[in-house]
């Protein structure tokens, strides 16, 4: 295993060849003169190490104390702190004096990183053309999350949800996409959803599904179509059953219902959403 990328730096004239000049052919180096007695330097300097932290060595952040290290300063023509530069194959390509906010920070720096959530968006896409979308999964919600919740990674983890056959969370998902975003890869996996659904149901839920239509009242039927959704990885409306039932009498046949739900919720896992939805509304129920 690769170790990790060093994200921040002090340089000094033994090393400021190595991660000023030559690490900047392999990534984008930002250099940070500032000093002790520079105040404006020290508001930006939390501003860039966790911008730093957070790119996990998509850069280099390399800091030159500039009362200590005046040859380089000197070199690289500073004539005012807090001076920033950015390094690109040898080469300053951008910069910056003055102590910005954070957001002008970044808008800089976006420029030549790539985005916070591109990684693991990568990792996840290489796992899905393995076909391990269940390890994918994970990412994607991690990249969705990060991306503040881009449409076209939503639709990479319906996708990734209906190849796992987990139909009602693919489902759930696509129901976020907002109408300008629906374009074919969506209108894709609303079909797909549709022929699972028609060919996941057997004869027996069939036959359910119609004893319940005609005893709404009868948990027993209930509880029985609840257990065949659940068999045929339906969860969403086997988890809705289930907790119908307990709302309607908590104690149905001996608990069986909580403890079927809570087994459900159980399988699922504790990052699941729907897991994480179903465990919320019994607790509310409950207490």
């Amino acid at each position: 295993m690769n170790a990790p990328l060093l994200s921040i730096v002090d340089i000094t004239l033994d090393n400021a060849q190595q991660f000023l000049i030559d690490e900047s052919f392999n990534r984008p180096v930002v250099i940070d003169f500032w000093a002790e007695w520079c105040g404006p330097c020290k508001n930006l300097m939390p501003i860039l190490e966790k911008l730093a932290n957070e790119y996990a060595g998509a850069f280099l952040l390399a800091k030159v104390n500039a009362d200590d290290q005046q040859m380089i300063s000197s070199q690289f023509g500073v004539r005012s702190l807090p001076t920033v530069m950015i390094m690109q194959n040898g080469q300053p390509v951008d910069g910056f004096t003055g102590a910005l906010p954070e957001v002008q920070v970044r808008e800089v720096l976006a420029k030549y990183l790539p985005k916070p959530w591109e990684a693991p968006l990568n990792q996840a896409q290489a796992l899905m053309a393995e076909g391990n979308f269940t390890d994918a999964l994970p990412l994607l919600r991690q990249a969705y999350d990060v991306s503040q919740q881009l449409a076209s990674i939503a639709l990479l983890i319906a996708q990734s949800q209906l190849e796992i056959n987990r139909i009602d969370n693919a489902e759930a998902t696509l129901a976020t996409i907002k109408m300008a975003d629906q374009d074919a890869h969506y209108e894709q996996l609303m079909a797909q959803i549709a022929l699972k659904k028609q060919a996941a149901k057997t004869p027996e839920l069939a036959a359910l599904e119609e004893s319940f239509a005609k005893s709404p009242q009868d948990l027993t039927v209930r509880y029985q179509l609840a257990l065949q959704y659940h068999q045929e990885a339906q969860h969403r409306p086997a988890l809705e059953h289930l907790l119908e039932i307990i709302r309607t009498e908590r104690n149905f046949a001996e608990g069986e219902a909580r403890k079927t739900l809570t087994a459900i919720i159980a399988a699922l896992g504790k990052g699941d959403p729907l897991a994480i939805e179903f465990q919320r509304k019994l607790f509310t129920l409950l207490y």
